[in-house]
């Protein structure tokens, strides 16, 4: 995403944990535009980009390890503020000569750290906080002596050196986690730093989004042709219409039906966007293709990656009727992104649309909300007059069903799970939960079980119902759903849905589990 050239941002760099992405959205929060960089980025490319400030993320490593990740010292001297959080800290701590220690008992979750009352006045990152506060810590070397020229402003039982600071330089280092909420304070730190530290402006805003958006695609594309795989979920209609508001009857909406979608969902799509809209829509029926390149196919990487390279295939078809467009635009966020791996984070899952698009695809791709997370979409989506309907409609998977179906997909499993689903859906609405989760879905594993149905054996195929709660879709946490909720589903589905005859319910947060089931 390219930004207007008053734009202020903050760099945070990578150590591995993907948690890296909550505190750029932390910062976003306070207004302040944030980028991810790999933790291998040198002093001359961050003088290069000019940013107002970098901040080191925590990482699941020791210092002490061998490989572990490194900062170009070159970085320290860069004048340029910063704050290193957790591992970032005593990064900052050891390679500036100060003493990092493996000893000691470490110390994780919620810590009472006390504030030092030692130097001239309170450091500037805790001008607002008591002189207790509860932090939320997580690690087991510990930062024993800060480096020359450093001061500490605040330590806990285990950690005597908790926060350390060198205000000369705008060197600065904490513990513990002021990202999570579980941080008392910890987005006042934050924003002490971005405004009282980096001297940031809370400017950037959804409007500025667009703004800096749509310039970048005009530029991008110039006066091409230009197509958008339109699932009807909410990213890839804010990413439809904000390519729309960027070059109007230059885009052509391609609306794949994969037999693999949610129950009606073909019908809405096309009154929505072709009648509410007006937007330029072809509707391509491609269920028979889509289950027979998935006959048999077992594995959840394949199916993506089988999914991905159709998608690819229909829209490349579809282009040669569209002056041969050879721009496609995608709804791809930074969660499908860091899922599908990168070099600092392991691969949780290849996302169909990055981990599984094929390495001969005709198209350049635009991807205008590449770096944001959902809630910053579904605020995009709202500022760009998109109805509520769309903009808070809970995430599906791009690869459809075919990821709730645990193993073999056929037509049959397909039209099970639909109805059992829309019976989900329909019941978390009546109950007024609909808005509070993230995600409720029922899900299909290809297994059987027995029940008594009507006094005689039955021989079934199982639903789990799963429901979580969430911000981001980085963690997630599972809905304690009322039990009459529950009862509700569990009778419905039994009683409607014909090859079922038993309902669990999936009590598995993020991490260990993800929030799909493939």
């Amino acid at each position: 995403m390219n930004l207007p050239e008053t734009a202020e941002t903050i760099l945070v760099v990578d150590f591995g944990a993907q948690y890296a992405q909550l505190i750029a959205r932390r910062v976003r929060e306070a207004h302040v535009y944030s980028e991810i960089v790999p933790h291998t980025i040198t002093a001359a490319e961050v003088a290069a980009r000019r940013p107002a400030g970098v901040i080191l993320s925590g990482g699941p490593k020791s210092v002490f390890v061998d490989g572990a990740p490194r900062l170009d010292p070159g970085i320290y001297d860069a004048g340029v503020p910063l704050l290193g959080i957790c591992y970032g800290a005593q990064l900052v701590a050891q390679q500036l000569g100060g003493v990092v220690d493996a000893g000691g008992r470490g110390e994780y979750g919620r810590t009472t750290m006390a504030l030092s009352s030692e130097g001239p006045a309170p450091s500037v990152l805790f001008a607002s906080v008591p002189p207790h506060v509860d932090v939320w810590m997580s690690h087991f070397c510990r930062i024993t002596e800060a480096p020359p020229g450093f001061r500490v402003t605040a330590s806990t039982d285990e950690a005597p050196v908790a926060a350390l600071e060198d205000p000369s330089r705008a060197i600065f280092g904490v513990q513990f986690h002021p990202e999570v909420v579980h941080t008392h304070g910890g987005q006042d730190m934050l924003k002490a730093f971005l405004y009282e530290v980096c001297g940031c402006r809370p400017s950037w805003t959804m409007t500025s989004v667009i703004e800096a958006s749509v310039a970048a695609i005009q530029e991008q594309v110039g006066t091409e042709r230009v197509i958008c795989g339109l699932s009807g979920g909410v990213d890839s209609a804010v990413a439809a219409a904000l390519v729309h508001k960027a070059i109007g009857d230059q885009l052509t909406c391609v609306f794949v039906d994969t037999g693999l979608l949610r129950a009606g969902e073909a019908d809405q799509v096309e009154a929505t966007f072709r009648q509410q809209f007006n937007i330029d829509l072809v509707h391509v029926k491609a269920a028979d293709r889509f289950l027979g390149a998935l006959d048999d196919i077992i594995d959840p990487e394949r199916k993506r990656k089988i999914i991905g390279e159709t998608f690819i295939r229909v829209f490349e078809e579809a282009a040669v009727d569209l002056d041969d467009a050879r721009f496609l635009v995608q709804g791809t966020l930074y969660p499908d992104i860091i899922e599908s791996g990168t070099a600092d984070a392991a691969r949780i899952k290849s996302h169909h649309n990055v981990g599984g698009l094929p390495e001969d695809m005709q198209f350049s791709l635009v991807e205008p909300l590449r770096s944001l997370f959902k809630d910053e979409v579904r605020a995009v989506g709202e500022e760009l007059g998109l109805p509520e309907e769309i903009v808070w409609r809970q995430p599906f998977p791009g690869p459809g069903l075919a990821v709730r179906i645990v193993g073999p997909v056929t037509a049959e499993r397909v039209s099970i799970l639909q109805a059992a689903d829309a019976i989900v859906i329909e019941e978390i609405r009546r109950a007024g939960l609909y808005r509070e989760l993230w995600q409720s879905f029922a899900v299909l594993p290809v297994v059987r079980t027995v029940g008594v149905m009507g006094d005689e054996r039955t021989y079934a195929y199982p639903v789990v119902i799963r429901a979580v709660t969430s911000d981001d879709a980085m963690t997630a946490d599972w809905a304690r759903l009322p039990y009459e909720v529950l009862e509700r589903l569990s009778s419905r589905i039994i009683n409607e849905v014909p090859g079922i005859n038993r309902v669990a319910f999936d009590i598995t947060s993020k991490p260990p589990g993800t929030i799909e089931w493939e």
